[in-house]
Parts: C-alpha cells; structure tokens; sequence
C-alpha cells in the first residue's frame, strides 16, 4: 500500500460546539464501563472521486460538525473520573480532534484492502490526548478521492450511536440550517441503564454474560494474519436455508464457529465458547429510547463442545446461538446482566485495555455490523465506495459485514498458519451446503 511517509498533514484542530451545551460529569452506565477499556475503534470510508462543486469542503464539514455536536455533545468532552474514581465523560465542550492530510495514495489502492496497521497509520486519526471521545481525519488522494477516517472512544458510544451521530452530522453537512431532522434525537440519560440497589443476579445467568475476555499477548512465532471472505448471496440463500431458516448472524456464527473449531484442530474434547455483543435497547420493558446515545449492547456466552460444533449439524449449532439470544427476551435476565456488570466493574476497576494480543485458540469473538448504515454517510458528495474497519489487532475477532448482492463478508484475524487453513475449510463447507439444495 506504500509507507506512512506518503502521508502529510496539513491541519489538525478541535472543533467545538457551535453553541452552549451542558457543562457537567455523564455518568456512564455498566454497559459503558464493560467497554471503555476498549478505548477508540478506528474506521475509514473511501470515497471515490467528484465533479460536484466543494467536494469535501473542509470549512463545510468542520461548520456542520460544530452543529452536530450540540445536540451530540459528549463527543465534544474527555474521559474522566469522578470524586469517588468511577469514570465518567467530562463533558466540557473542549472539542472533538479535526485533521486534514494529503497522501500519493488513489482510490484504486482500497478496491477491497484488509484492515492493517498501516492502513490505521496512514488513514485512521491518531488520538492525542487519549481522553479524546472523537477524532476525525480527511484525507484527500492524488486522484481526487477521498478517506475519511474515524476514531470514537467505545466509553461513549456503540456502532448504533456512532453512526446516529454521522448520519446527523452528514444531514447538516447537505442541508445546512434547513437539515431535515429524521433522526431521532439523543438521548444521553443513562440512568436508563442503570444497575438495582441492592444488586439482584440470577448466578444460573452469569456463565452466559461476558464482561471481560482473556486476551494474551501472541508468541513472537505466531504472527497475525487477517483476511476477509466474501460469501455470496446464493451461498447465504443455502447457509440460511439449511440452519433451519436462522438469521443471517446465527447461520454465519454457526459456519465461523464450526471452521474456526476445524482450522485450529481442536480436541473434540476441549470446551469451545462463542461469544458476541447483542443489542437490548428494544429487548427492555419498556425499550429505550429510539435516540438512546450511549452502549446499549450486553456480550454474551455460547459454550459447547468441540465434537458438537464440529460433528452435528450447523442448524443444531446456529439454534444453540440463536436461544442464548432469545433469553435476551427475559427482563429479569437483562436487568440481572446489568447488576452483573455493575458489580464486575466495582470489583475490577479500569483494566488495561483489551486491544492487542489473542484470546485462547478455544474462543471465537463475532462482532455483527451486517445491519448497521456503513454506507449511509452521505454528506452531500455521494456514499461511500468502501468502508472497513481500520485495524483488527484481536487474534480469534471476527466480523460481519454486508456485502453486494445480498451477500455477507467476514472479517477475521487469526495466526497467519490458521488464516489459510480456515479459507479451505469455508470453501468446502458453504459448497457443501450449496450443493443440498
């Protein structure tokens, strides 16, 4: 893709609320505590290049960006802690970090690029300070095209909530003050969220909740590869089909979990769980808020053996995700989940951040953005022709993705070795489930 010195920064700044907002501490939920260690998730758009007049005016974006950050104004604050040292969002309307580059890169380099950590250098914004919620980078190409990069902090906000704000922030950058609002507002009560007093959890439940992974660093003989596999639309068609009418995230877990089980060659005796992040903002009595700003996911736990994953059949493995979200239904389970969390995070404080290092080769970590608006970010030049995660630096992570033509793709990282091993077992379990039809 070329080095890091292709890039040149020409401007970097904070851009602030363009009018008054609330000066005080956001309490953050349990939810938010359970993934501030995460710290910032970096994604790139690339835009294609266009005739339209002020493509990607800088001053326009930096304008409509100041107006979108009233109403979002946390992102315009700093991570902190309170009197008693829980962590909070300093909501002081110092800014969210603007820098704009210029690279010798085009946009054919990113026809279908793998995230890196080159293309985090070179693309997604570099966050200094640390306790930054938002930092934003527009970098423009030699061919006229363009990347903009993304990092918000996972204390502040989940994938749903950040893209409620760029979607916003696009609507003002194409319509100015005349914005249509289609957009629910925010809403940054989290009380919503918050745990019981005293605390009541269901300890039959707490196997089944996730509020820290074990992530250990890599030997230095296993170097990380990461890919993404495309399936296509008639191969979910069949997948879908013959995991018993599952959704698109159960049957995809089901063929991951199963070829991550196979590439691995893990004892069919060893215990092998799956887990992954559920949205519970409309799974509550009565359901937050439709603008709720903030994380509204609870990870959860799927654990069985490796003969089953392996040997039975990918409806009986997509139904075993599949229940463990149903009882995501139950109230009393969700508010248990809730006291749980709250209580984890008392007793464990700020960890170190779970950025970097593998989890145990037995585990599988699938993250869905198969529904959420990657390539909704219109602020006024056209969509998105890519948008990726920057940087996946998680050994055992995986992703979902939407792909053309109604298909899905897969992100994942794993040792490089296993990288290769995983592809031949994919291929020839989704042409098996192709070929029952």
């Amino acid at each position: 893709m070329g080095s890091v010195s292709a890039l040149r920064v020409v401007e970097s700044c904070l851009v602030a609320p363009s009018d008054e907002t609330p000066r005080r501490g956001l309490w953050l939920s349990p939810l938010d505590l359970v993934l501030a260690t995460r710290g910032h998730t970096p994604l790139v758009h690339v835009y294609g290049a266009s005739d339209v007049a002020g493509f990607f005016d800088v001053a326009r974006l930096k304008e409509s960006m100041a107006k979108a950050l009233v109403p979002f104004y946390p992102l315009a604050g700093r991570l902190g802690v309170d009197a008693d040292g829980r962590v909070q969002i300093d909501c002081n309307a110092e800014g969210a970090l603007f820098v704009v580059a210029r690279s010798a890169h085009t946009v054919e380099d990113f026809s279908d690029p793998s995230p890196s950590p080159e293309l985090t250098k070179l693309f997604a914004p570099r966050v200094l300070p640390p306790s930054v919620m938002l930092t934003i980078q527009v970098t423009f190409l030699r061919c006229g095209g363009v990347v903009f990069g993304t990092a918000v902090h996972h204390a502040v906000v989940d994938g749903s909530s950040m893209f409620h704000f760029t979607r916003t922030w696009a609507s003002y950058c194409r319509y100015g003050d005349g914005a249509a609002v289609v957009e629910a507002p925010p809403c940054h009560d989290r009380a919503l969220l918050r745990a019981r007093s005293p605390p009541v959890i269901h300890l039959e439940t707490i196997p089944m909740f996730c509020s820290n992974l074990t992530m250990h660093d890599s030997p230095a003989r296993s170097v990380l590869g990461t890919e993404v596999f495309t399936i296509s639309g008639e191969q979910l068609h069949a997948l879908k089909r013959h995991c018993d009418g599952a959704s698109t995230f159960c049957a995809v877990s089901a063929l991951v979990w199963r070829c991550m089980c196979v590439a691995r060659d893990l004892d069919p005796g060893a215990t092998t769980p799956i887990n992954f992040p559920v949205d519970i903002r409309h799974r509550l009595t009565p359901p937050l808020p439709d603008g709720y700003f903030g994380n509204g996911v609870v990870n959860v736990f799927v654990t069985a053996s490796v003969k089953d994953v392996v040997s039975g059949t990918l409806a009986s493995v997509a139904g075993r995700v599949k229940e463990t979200t149903a009882r995501l239904d139950e109230e009393e389970v969700l508010r248990s989940a809730v006291d749980y969390f709250e209580t984890a995070a008392a007793e464990k404080g700020m960890r170190a951040a779970e950025d970097r290092g593998n989890l145990p080769e037995t585990e599988v970590r699938m993250n869905s953005w198969f529904h959420m608006p990657m390539y909704d970010t219109d602020f006024g030049w056209g969509k998105p022709r890519m948008t990726t995660r920057a940087e996946a630096v998680r050994g055992g992570w995986v992703y979902l993705l939407a792909a053309s033509g109604g298909g899905a793709r897969v992100l994942l990282s794993l040792e490089a070795a296993t990288v290769r091993k995983f592809e031949v077992v994919l291929r020839r379990v989704l042409a098996s489930e192709r070929a029952r039809l």
